[in-house]
């Protein structure tokens, strides 16, 4: 039986830092999940070839028959039928990006591109869509979650809307089973479709301009003002403003603030008043901190927001800057706005940084995940311990 496997390419270094703890293919951009969009037409489980530290985490599983495709593309209907009908030592590319190539004996993570050098090269002749920058998570959310809202709900029935709400674009609203919208929400659906997963649930008061996905038992609260395009991932609970935003998983942002072309990582907590600047004052383009370029670079978006990753939180009123990005398991508090990049395990905010101590970090992580009935594994301990260790160089240049 042929064996799947998303593997990361160079792309996983300009994706940080959301790549420090996660393949590619596991980052939320639409509905789904890039490897949950793939699995869905390959209609077949995958593992993943990444970095060592991480294979722990998300194993790799080898066969006498391997597919190896790149975990940084969006999967449709079409590429997963090119993708199933590759012979083994046959790549398929588009442009200079290889989709997937087929081999009969393993290739080594590290080498792999240089290893299919030698592979018949099939060209892909539509063109594609892939993860190539941060900004991409959110300004790429539109298009691929109208694409999901398409998969998902095709040949099926939504669950009943209920009759105390005011929906415009009805046919462009969909329930799953155990979904609620509870009495005097507002959906505007002609601007994108609004998809609610198993158990989702939006609270009284809400208003909604599509495109929206509400995950699987994620929570809109009371009162909440959400713009298009944007994702709430499952278990998530978030009110307030918000504006193209994707949330990956069990993050929070219960109160009121605003929030713009951003990206929130997993078990994030966003205190009450947060604010985010997404447009300068004088209108300019945006730049952001590449972490692992070490330099600031331009994104071309007039608007961009936050991009912060899993584990980290913020304390009541925090102000975060235009295209401001946050590392693994920060905590920042006080006044003023903090650096434009926080490295990850900082401690602090506008009036100085200082380490956020690995124990610490780790107590406060089984804490919040203990509310969701979840635990960190011995692998996931050692995932975090080495971003730790390997961005303390990173911390030492921004402590002061």
């Amino acid at each position: 039986m042929t064996n799947y496997i998303l593997f990361d390419s160079e792309v996983r270094h300009t994706l940080l830092p959301f790549t420090h703890t996660r393949p590619v293919a596991d980052i939320r951009c639409g509905i789904m999940t890039l490897r949950e969009r793939w699995e869905h037409f390959l209609k077949i489980p995958t593992s993943t070839a990444t970095e060592d530290y991480l294979q722990s985490v998300y194993p790799l599983k080898i066969s006498v028959d391997n597919v190896y495709i790149n975990g940084s593309v969006i999967a449709t209907a079409a590429l997963a039928e090119a993708v199933l009908r590759l012979q083994p030592a046959e790549a398929l590319q588009y442009e200079n990006t290889v989709i997937a190539f087929r081999s009969e004996s393993p290739i080594a993570y590290a080498s792999m591109l240089q290893t299919i050098a030698g592979f018949q090269k099939l060209t892909y002749t539509e063109p594609i869509v892939f993860l190539k920058n941060i900004w991409d998570i959110f300004s790429l959310n539109e298009q691929i979650l109208q694409q999901d809202f398409i998969t998902l709900t095709a040949g099926r029935q939504s669950q009943p809307l209920p009759d105390h709400i005011t929906v415009v674009g009805r046919e462009q609203v969909f329930l799953e089973v155990g979904a609620e919208i509870h009495v005097g929400c507002i959906i505007n659906a002609t601007t994108g479709p609004v998809y609610l997963g198993r158990n989702a649930s939006i609270l009284e008061g809400c208003m909604i301009r599509g495109a929206l996905a509400l995950g699987e038992q994620a929570v809109l609260k009371m009162g909440a003002k959400v713009y298009g395009a944007t994702t709430i991932g499952a278990g998530c609970k978030v009110g307030g403003e918000m504006s193209n935003v994707v949330f990956f998983a069990n993050s929070n942002k219960g109160h009121d603030g605003y929030l713009g072309n951003a990206v929130i990582g997993e078990w994030c907590n966003l205190g009450a008043d947060t604010n985010c600047s997404n447009l300068k004052n004088n209108y300019d383009t945006i730049k952001i901190w590449d972490e692992h370029a070490q330099k600031s670079i331009q994104t071309g978006l007039q608007f961009c927001g936050l991009m912060m990753g899993d584990h980290s939180k913020c304390g009541i009123n925090t102000m975060f800057n235009t295209g401001t990005v946050v590392g693994v398991s920060a905590n920042i508090f006080g006044s003023g706005f903090p650096e434009k990049f926080i490295p990850s395990f900082c401690w602090g905010g506008a009036d100085g940084m200082t380490t956020y101590q690995f124990k610490q970090a780790m107590e406060t992580a089984k804490r919040m995940m203990e509310r969701r009935h979840k635990t960190l594994s011995e692998a996931d301990l050692a995932l975090y311990q080495y971003i730790f260790e390997h961005t303390a160089a990173q911390r030492a240049i921004f402590a002061r």
